[in-house]
């Protein structure tokens, strides 16, 4: 190798060496630990209050979700269960062998047509 080519061999080579350095600062800046007082951003690393802090609220959202959802199906059981007492009622009344029952509608009601009063069949 002659001499003259080692300069112009550097002359190649440098900036090839100085695209790698400037391409690894980052990289190498951004494995070093955040001090106080620095602005840090770190993405995926899980652990970080905003993502703590979405999943409380997520979890909270689901628990409010869910105890809405049992209120309303135990409404609409006792709502059921209701009807179903009455309708249960109303069989028993027409099947009565007392002659002056018969069944009101509106109170769902078995009463007496002599009397007006509540019976049971």
């Amino acid at each position: 190798m002659k001499i003259t080519s080692l300069p112009r061999l550097i002359s190649a080579f440098l900036p090839l060496a100085l695209v790698m350095f400037a391409w690894q600062t980052p990289a190498l800046a951004q494995a070093t630990n955040c001090t106080q007082g620095s602005t840090c951003v770190s993405v995926g690393g899980g652990n970080d209050s905003m993502s703590k802090e979405q999943a409380r609220q997520s979890q909270q959202q689901w628990d409010d979700t869910h105890r809405l959802r049992n209120k309303v199906n135990t409404r609409v059981e006792k709502n059921f269960d209701k009807f179903d007492r009455a309708e249960d009622a109303k069989d028993n009344c027409d099947r009565s062998e007392n002659l002056n029952a018969y069944w009101e509608p509106n109170t769902q009601r078995c009463l007496d047509r002599l009397s007006g009063r509540q019976i049971n069949p």
